[in-house]
């Protein structure tokens, strides 16, 4: 069953053993998990419904504004300012991602395991989760029909200085290589939780509340009984209706800026002091190689292949081609000029990005009236490793054949040759100088053992108020280096199997 703003004639006031706050890779899970184990199940979302079907992809702006939080227009402050995006709809980010499906680096549970206690996240018992997750949201290699040439020209320069790389793993099934995955796949190839977990909750008779913003969570005695939040007009952003939802366990899945955002707005605080902070965005720099052949990087699939010769550095680099709109955020250019060079050069780039580990930290603050400000600062060593991952990605571009490349800084927009790479290190560069961007936020309610270094336990639940669970990235420790969609997918499972596993303590 769903409920949309449009439908609500009246407040609604219903009772359930689960409330599930925000439909992203946690919250699907966490609602079709317990919903598939006979358990009540209200999930909440606060952006639209929208099928495969709606998706209008010719439509770039359309479709900003009817998936993203802020039309993908927020930013992190800070020197530089970073933009971020978020997903606002039915399946959150999912709906809008690339879709590459990575396990968690072996490397990254060990840190978690000796700095945080959790002790049963290693591989092994991780892996009958993760299985989980590929089996429903059909993980498997790129099909050779759908390759796209801009990855395979990244593959060839890679290929060229001997640099290691890996065909990526993506949720799929018969992907046709319409490279429309961030406005939202038109095809139904894609297999995010909109068409795989969101219609098995359905069908194991869940309910789903859209255009719906929780405003607080219910707390009696150290314990969380549900939600209360308003139904919003979508294109008037009135409200039509109160909500409250009564509960024996909320779970909360709004993202790592917005979860500790509604903590915080519900008057919860963590002993640690670590609640919206510890803030990671795993910061990518664009990097844009021009070649004299035509590429048309907008044919094929997105990202067929990453760059993982320096994921141990806490590097990793791939290509993502983007709509004509966004791909034009890349160049330092204005006027008929800009025009002219997007005519010359569109159909005969590589859009790409080198992600890094990082370990500078932000925070989330909440203001007044429903607001929030989120801040980060690009430390020294975080800064050299995003000036050498650009360098390394523009020496691949021109092993690849590109005759020039575009950077991302304000003072070094360009250059011509791989001797020019060099400009990087002897140009003056500070970090504000430094184009930044982010789709990988995480770290704002970190799990452990110690409610004195952590916001949550080793299931999700925080440690300071029973039956309140987080499940999305906020609850990561640290950086995870890789795309975290999977990673938020197996721990929501595993969260989910541990309470319904122990649902007595809960139904009272």
């Amino acid at each position: 069953m769903i409920i949309d703003s449009g439908q609500v004639t009246k407040n609604i006031d219903e009772t359930c053993d689960v409330v599930v706050v925000g439909s992203g890779a946690g919250g699907s899970v966490m609602a079709k998990e317990l919903a598939e184990r006979g358990l009540s199940v209200i999930l909440i979302e606060e952006g639209g419904y929208h099928t495969v079907e709606s998706f209008n992809n010719t439509d770039t702006i359309n479709s900003l504004v009817n998936l993203y939080r802020n039309a993908g227009g927020t930013f992190l402050a800070g020197k530089p300012n970073v933009m971020y995006a978020e997903g606002c709809c039915v399946g959150g980010s999912t709906t809008i991602n690339g879709g590459m499906c990575w396990r968690t680096p072996d490397k990254i549970l060990k840190r978690w395991q000796w700095e945080f206690g959790l002790t049963d996240l290693t591989p092994k018992k991780m892996e009958p989760f993760h299985h989980r997750v590929e089996e429903i949201i059909s993980v498997k290699p790129v099909l050779q029909e759908s390759m796209n040439n801009d990855s395979m020209i990244l593959k060839r320069g890679a290929d060229k200085l001997g640099y290691q790389t890996r065909a990526n793993l993506r949720n799929h099934n018969t992907c046709v290589g319409a490279n429309q995955c961030i406005t939202g796949c038109p095809t139904g190839g894609k297999q995010p939780p909109l068409v795989t977990y969101i219609p098995a909750f359905l069908k194991a008779g869940g309910k789903l509340i859209t255009h719906c913003r929780v405003k607080k969570i219910r707390l009696k005695n150290r314990r969380a009984t549900g939600v209360k939040g308003v139904m919003i007009d979508p294109v008037t952003k009135a409200v039509r209706a109160k909500v409250k939802i009564r509960s024996k366990i909320t779970i909360v899945c709004c993202g790592a800026v917005q979860t500790p955002a509604l903590l915080m707005r519900s008057g919860i605080r963590s002993a640690s002091g670590a609640l919206g902070n510890n803030l990671f965005i795993h910061p990518n720099t664009k990097v844009l190689g021009v070649f004299d052949e035509p590429i048309y990087g907008w044919k094929g699939v997105n990202q067929a292949y990453q760059i993982t010769e320096f994921i141990d550095e806490g590097i990793i680099m791939g290509v993502n081609f983007i709509p004509p709109g966004i791909f034009a955020l890349a160049f330092p250019f204005y006027g008929g000029g800009f025009l002219n060079t997007m005519k010359e050069i569109f159909n005969h780039s590589v859009c790409g990005a080198a992600l890094i580990e990082d370990t500078s930290r932000g925070r989330v603050i909440n203001l007044p009236f429903d607001q929030v400000v989120t801040t980060y600062q690009l430390n020294a060593r975080d800064f050299e490793l995003a000036k050498r991952a650009t360098a390394l990605l523009a020496e691949i571009y021109f092993a690849a054949g590109a005759k020039r490349v575009y950077l991302p800084f304000r003072n070094l927009h360009e250059i011509n040759s791989i001797d020019e790479v060099r400009k990087i290190y002897t140009t003056q560069l500070k970090p504000i100088d430094l184009e930044l961007m982010s789709v990988h936020i995480m770290g704002t309610c970190r799990m452990g053992i110690n409610s004195q270094q952590s916001v949550v336990n080793p299931s999700g639940e925080l440690h300071d108020v029973k039956g309140l669970f987080v499940a999305d990235a906020s609850l990561f420790p640290s950086s995870i280096g890789v795309n975290p969609q999977q990673t938020i997918m197996a721990l929501a499972t595993r969260s989910a199997f541990l309470i319904s596993e122990n649902i007595s303590r809960y139904m009272i």
